[in-house]
């Protein structure tokens, strides 16, 4: 084999491993790195009593890098207490006022701060979430409800927002 042959062969036998390598490296995002999500369900939690006061709300989520969730480690000034992405799951309640659904602030947001669903960051997660949430509002005669939420991930990525069926709450 001539000198030349043999450079040629060693070269492209480079290039064919570095370009395994470099494959085999690389992180493959099965989904977007936007957080997607899903209605699933909105079902009343039984308290024991004829009146309603919480419900579990599950949705379906989907991240391409696997950054959703905040915990205690999370000590950048965007996720202290004060400020608004201390909360990474919002909600926003609204009451059916004469045929027309009327955004209702309560005193008490309805957000929540999802814990780390992934250790292994980055990766693609997908999975089930389930949030209990107070669907009734006390100071109100107004007995159909419904929710809207979205989801942010550690890098500020928003979802898109999504709608809950109306509930009729027991008052």
């Amino acid at each position: 084999m001539n000198l030349e042959i043999k450079k040629k062969l060693i070269a492209g036998t480079a290039v064919l491993l570095l370009s395994a390598l470099l494959i085999g490296c690389r992180h493959e995002e099965k989904y977007s790195i936007i957080p997607y999500i899903e209605f699933l369900s909105l079902e009343k939690v039984d308290n024991g009593t004829s009146h309603d006061s919480q419900a579990t709300l599950t949705i379906h989520f989907q991240d391409g890098d696997g950054d959703i969730g905040l915990d205690s480690r999370d000590r950048d000034p965007v996720f202290a207490v004060d400020s608004p992405y201390y909360y990474n799951f919002f909600i926003d309640f609204y009451e059916k006022q004469q045929g027309e659904w009327v955004k209702i602030d309560l005193p008490t947001p309805l957000h929540a701060r999802v814990p780390h669903l992934s250790e292994d960051v980055p990766e693609s997660i997908e999975g089930k979430l389930s949030i209990v949430t107070y669907i009734n509002n006390p100071m109100s005669p107004y007995d159909t409800v419904r929710l809207s939420c979205y989801l942010v991930d550690r890098a500020l990525h928003h979802s898109d927002t999504i709608v809950t069926p109306e509930i009729i709450v027991n008052k």
